[in-house]
């Protein structure tokens, strides 16, 4: 599909017919996350949204913080535990969680029995860095790929 014949419109049954993409955290082997990707299907470029099922057990992500994208998380269904900077609460469905730069470090982790359903949307600005405070790593975001820094050679 062309990105000029790309819908503006996506029905709630094309949505529930888009396939769930598994993914999994190159930093985290409990991050393990089902994906319909909206923002893209619907022809956006510089937002990205997703439609995202947590499974019970597992973790959105590595705990991470954003220098230049922002982001948000709005709950759909089911509940999680949200980690923001210090805090650590629970969420549920209706609740929002908005991530200006320079966010604090977040995650999302389903300790609960049901799987935990929601959107996530956010820039996809050129660069980004994305710091992970608690394994002491940083992943720089060029134009479509990811550099992990601890793998770059030492400048002179």
């Amino acid at each position: 599909m062309s990105k000029t014949s790309r819908p503006h419109l996506i029905r709630a049954a094309e949505i529930k017919a888009l396939p769930e993409q598994q993914h999994l955290h190159q930093f985290n082997r409990r991050a393990v996350r089902m994906t319909r990707g909206l923002g893209t299907a619907a022809g956006l470029e510089r937002i990205g949204i997703h439609l995202i099922r947590l499974p019970p057990g597992h973790d959105s992500t590595q705990f991470h913080s954003h220098s230049a994208d922002e982001e948000f998380i709005y709950i759909l269904e089911g509940r999680a535990i949200a980690e923001i900077g210090d805090l650590e609460c629970e969420v549920g469905p209706g609740d929002f969680i908005g991530l200006p730069v320079p966010s604090p470090a977040h995650n999302l982790r389903n300790s609960f029995a049901e799987d935990c359903h929601y959107l996530v949307g956010g820039e996809r600005n050129p660069l980004d860095v994305v710091d992970y405070p608690r394994i002491r790593r940083s992943m720089l975001k060029r134009p479509r790929r990811w550099v992990n820094w601890d793998d770059l050679n030492e400048i002179d």
